[in-house]
């Protein structure tokens, strides 16, 4: 979980207070809100800090959304100021639930990766990459990660390429290829005399920052508002004028499709969607001193719950349920291209 807002130029420590009283005013979100507040603790230095939030969220009443992303970054997070054990022992735990969300296992092996447990690394982003990695073309960000790691991984092993590996140079978008980046002799090249060996790292560097920065600018995904028919018919009989935007409901999920995918194809990437209500919707038209009535607070109060950590990744993965909620795959729903 990364912080929403770029490390340089801020304090991180008043970034935690502030997410921190967020999530007491949004109880809802508060998962979301104080994973970041640790991140933020752990960009100060304040280790022990960042450890109480997420034994706060794990012995909170409120059922996690994701309690395996909470244990995965504690484990991260304890190992990196010498609780070892304790962190490994978490670990073991991660791995043995089995999560159904690629991020746990990112975090996880990135960790064992870090402390030179790379054997248990490659181990651990092959687990994962086995339980999401399908004939999909598009595998989602957090998939790739665990295919990239894989790759690097498997390099600083000295393996030999092998069709998972193939299909990570692949993905690889940037202009230097994932075997460049992952080269464990890069190191040497550090200490040549050779001018010629020096620009080559500094542009394999800068191809390898720019793809950290990429992962470092994606804080929520570009939300589309999606309306349950319940609380659209509610939202419309309250407030009529509404009715514009939205004529029926199948209308309204049919071009929450429409605009995804033409947001897809024009190259906009990290898309989500967004489930509003009635009271949150009032809720933030007061707070914006407006009327729920103003058409133009709509986008806004997607932007804001997709801020909160409320946001659905679209497209779904294959085999999963359609964003809609009628109980049918994607692919046999709203995924239907042939519909």
């Amino acid at each position: 979980m990364r912080p929403d807002t770029p490390a340089e130029n801020v304090d991180h420590t008043n970034e935690a207070a502030r997410l921190e009283r967020a999530a007491g005013l949004y109880p809802e979100d508060a998962e979301a809100l104080l994973l970041q507040a640790a991140a933020h603790l752990e960009l100060s230095g304040d280790r022990p800090a960042a450890t109480t939030l997420y034994d706060s969220l794990l012995s909170s009443s409120r059922k996690l959304e994701n309690p395996h992303l909470v244990r995965a970054l504690k484990a991260a997070n304890l190992w990196e100021y010498g609780h070892e054990a304790e962190a490994r022992a978490i670990i073991d735990g991660v791995r043995a639930s089995a999560p159904r969300d690629p991020a746990p296992w990112v975090i996880v092996a990135e960790s064992l990766e870090a402390h030179d447990e790379l054997e248990a690394a490659q181990d651990t982003f092959t687990e994962g990459a086995r339980l999401f990695l399908t004939d999909a073309a598009e595998p989602s960000h957090d998939v790739r990660s665990l295919l990239f790691g894989r790759h690097r991984v498997r390099r600083m092993l000295g393996l030999p390429h092998d069709d998972w590996d193939s299909r990570a140079d692949t993905l690889h978008s940037a202009s230097v290829s994932l075997d460049e980046l992952h080269d464990p002799k890069r190191v040497w090249s550090l200490g040549s005399d050779n001018p010629a060996d020096l620009a080559a790292e500094i542009a394999r560097l800068k191809a390898e920052l720019d793809t950290y920065r990429e992962a470092l600018s994606r804080p929520f995904p570009v939300a589309v508002l999606h309306w349950p028919a319940n609380e659209l018919g509610e939202l419309v009989a309250a407030y009529p004028s509404l009715s514009t935007e939205y004529p029926s409901h199948d209308r309204h999920l049919a071009t929450i499709e429409a605009s995804l995918r033409e947001l897809a194809s024009s190259g906009t990437a990290n898309l989500g969607i967004v489930t509003g209500t009635v009271p949150s919707y009032e809720a933030f038209a007061a707070s914006e001193a407006s009327s729920p009535a103003d058409v133009t607070l709509l986008p806004q109060y997607a932007t804001t719950l997709a801020a909160r950590g409320r946001a659905v990744a679209w497209p779904p993965q294959r085999g999963d349920g359609c964003w809609c909620g009628v109980g049918r795959t994607y692919s046999a729903c709203h995924g239907d291209l042939d519909a």
